[in-house]
């Protein structure tokens, strides 16, 4: 839970990710603590972070909430990194069929990352809209399309 300020903080700082509140960050890292990783500093600081949970009606898929690097850390392969550790986690613990997010039209940075991450364990990866931009009640959201990748290679 000591981690929640601080993902909360490089999220905010992010300036892509949609904020959730502060309090939504540290029930974040207590009920989802094993389907989430930090990455730290020598110093021991958090720098960057994957949050994610298992769906509920697909035990086997592992949906990726946030993706963040703290600004000094990025261009170096963390977040890519840390998916890698993540998804190997679940799938020691709890076996893993697919990989699920969604990304906005506009995040470049994040379609390259699971494109790659689809690429570097050889799975298929499919796209379609999930929300359309209309749903939202601010009506400036682009849609959020989803990006299902998978089935894993048992």
């Amino acid at each position: 839970m000591e981690d929640g300020a601080a993902i909360w903080r490089i999220a905010r700082d992010s300036e892509v990710l949609d904020l959730n509140s502060s309090y939504s960050y540290l029930l974040w890292c207590r009920d989802f603590a094993a389907t989430s990783v930090v990455a730290r500093d020598e110093n021991g600081d958090a720098i960057a972070f994957v949050t994610g949970y298992i769906r509920p009606d697909r035990p086997q898929t592992l949906v990726i909430w946030q993706v963040a690097v703290d600004q000094a850390h990025r261009g170096k392969g963390l977040a890519a990194s840390l998916l890698d550790a993540l998804t190997a986690r679940v799938a020691t613990d709890q076996g893993l069929v697919s990989v699920e997010t969604t990304i906005t039209p506009d995040n470049t940075a994040s379609g390259r990352l699971f494109t790659s991450y689809a690429h570097r364990h050889d799975v298929g990866l499919e796209r379609e809209v999930l929300f359309d931009g209309g749903l939202f009640p601010e009506g400036t959201h682009l849609p959020e399309v989803l990006h299902r990748i998978g089935p894993f290679h048992t």
